[in-house]
């Protein structure tokens, strides 16, 4: 994909999927139960990727950096999009370098809307921390409705999503979507505790909701670079291990897709 060339004419809509296991969404995708992802996936369905980070504030600092997650048996990963330091070996003839530390400053520099639509807690603004990433963002929304605890928070968020499409001007929409990450038992049995089965009810249900956006897009008839990933997985008691914030491969190992839609989407 040549970034380089794409900015500053093509929209760009970058989704994470909070916490979400690559073979999580890997199963599902090849047993068909994910249809509006699949119109975004190659045949093979989603990319095996490293996060640079376990758990989620270093992932997105190194994300909007321009550290993507990075390429499984393959030494260097070459970059979409990097902000400029001397040395870096995966920038490459069609990286898009920017001089400003992030991507979302830089693309605000060039005329861009730039709108965060929050998830989990690092995005909330009630606190020093979670306002870091809001902050970055010309526009940025975060309520409850948008949170882990709420079962209907990718439709919550993709509705105020898709408002911010509704522009003449160019857009980065980042959405971190909060239904893959803890709790996820609230989309099978509240009374049990999270599990593979959950996390995958959890995403079965953000694939429903994301027609939402997909048809938003639609209608914007725009070129549009469409990246989507995790910002890292979750152990569910794999060598002893639980949750995120740890070096285990499931959590480690994320899904990940890239892709420009024209504007036919």
């Amino acid at each position: 994909m040549n970034v380089k060339t794409a900015i500053p004419n093509t929209d760009i809509v970058f989704i994470t999927l909070d916490s979400l296991r690559y073979d999580v969404a890997q199963q599902l995708f090849l047993e068909g139960k994910l249809p509006n992802f699949a119109k975004w996936l190659p045949k093979n369905g989603w990319e095996e990727r490293y996060s640079p980070a376990s758990f989620t504030f270093p992932a997105h600092q190194a994300f909007f950096a321009g550290f993507l997650p990075t390429k499984i048996k393959q030494k260097i990963t070459p970059r979409l999009f990097s902000a400029a330091f001397h040395g870096s070996e995966s920038t490459v003839e069609n990286t898009f370098v920017f001089d400003e530390a992030t991507i979302v400053e830089a693309l605000k520099n060039r005329n861009y809307n730039t709108v965060c639509i929050g998830g989990v807690g690092f995005f909330n603004k009630q606190s020093a921390i979670s306002n870091v990433f809001p902050s970055m963002f010309e526009f940025s929304e975060w309520n409850r409705s948008f949170s882990v605890t709420e079962q209907n928070s990718t439709e919550n968020q993709l509705n105020a999503a898709v408002k911010h499409l509704k522009t003449d001007k160019l857009v980065f929409l980042f959405v971190n979507v909060s239904a893959t990450h803890q709790p996820t038992n609230i989309y099978l049995d509240p009374s049990k505790e999270d599990d593979l089965c959950s996390q995958k009810a959890a995403l079965e249900y953000v694939d429903s909701q994301l027609e939402i956006l997909q048809k938003a897009l639609q209608n914007r008839k725009r070129e549009t670079i469409i990246i989507v990933c995790s910002d890292h997985g979750t152990s569910y008691g794999e060598d002893e291990h639980w949750g995120h914030r740890n070096g285990h491969q499931n959590v480690m190992k994320v899904p990940y897709l890239e892709l420009i839609k024209g504007n036919e989407n």
